[in-house]
């Protein structure tokens, strides 16, 4: 119990001092989690909007596959992207492997399964009831893929956070591929699990409270705007 509230103690302590290493860590965990969610949103929703609105043969297959991907282990997708953007890997050449950009790649493999699947499930309820309209008005696509995506606007941002909560208290693999290098790709994950390993149980606490408290503030600016949203319109 001490622990906790030693921990307490010292995430007000540097959050009131303003501690440039936390800043400087703060900063760079929002820059890797959001372009990572960022990326992931782009990839994932309109994926699960054409897999709601198209019929093909493997389609079922398809779908339990990507349930299937929102477990994978982070060790694991960390380790296959060190693999490839090694030196002796393919990629190797770009020079990519323990910065913040293998850090955004490794995230978004592991997010984009989480968001692609959640927005199938929403649009697919939606198609449901839009269908026999969409069709009637002969809409193409992509029409149809891009209305539904505007309509479940609002459970699609759900499943936004969903891989931005997932990617934000991710540790495996951005410790695989980025290395935890001080000032380079130390972020509040893992300056927390090296905190730990020093036995500094308190500053690892205060790292966690600060880390809890920003994923928290996140999700309220984004419901925050939603509401916006959502007065605005009556």
């Amino acid at each position: 119990m001490n622990d906790l509230w030693a921990g307490l103690a010292e995430a007000l302590r540097l959050v009131l001092r303003l501690d440039p290493d936390l800043v400087e860590i703060t900063i760079r965990s929002l820059q890797v989690t959001l372009t990572a969610t960022a990326i992931a949103a782009l990839i994932g929703l309109p994926l699960g909007a054409w897999l709601s609105v198209n019929r093909f043969r493997f389609r079922r297959v398809v779908i339990a596959l990507l349930n299937a991907l929102m477990g994978l282990p982070p060790v694991v997708v960390g380790l296959i992207v060190y693999i490839l953007l090694s030196r002796a890997g393919p990629f190797g050449v770009l020079g990519l492997l323990f910065t913040p950009t293998a850090m955004i790649i490794a995230q978004v493999i592991i997010i984009t399964p989480i968001v692609a699947s959640i927005a199938h499930q929403a649009i697919r309820d939606l198609w449901s009831e839009y269908h026999d309209l969409l069709i009637s008005l002969h809409t193409t696509r992509a029409q149809r893929i891009k209305a539904l995506l505007w309509d479940s606007r609002r459970a699609l941002l759900t499943a936004a956070l969903a891989g931005f909560g997932r990617a934000i208290g991710e540790v495996g693999a951005i410790m695989i591929v980025g290395g935890n290098i001080d000032h380079a790709t130390r972020v509040l994950t893992t300056a927390i699990a090296l905190e730990t390993g020093k036995g500094n149980f308190a500053l690892a606490l205060g790292l966690g409270f600060v880390l809890i408290a920003l994923a928290i503030a996140v999700n309220l600016a984004l419901h925050m705007l939603t509401r916006t949203e959502r007065s605005s319109q009556w």
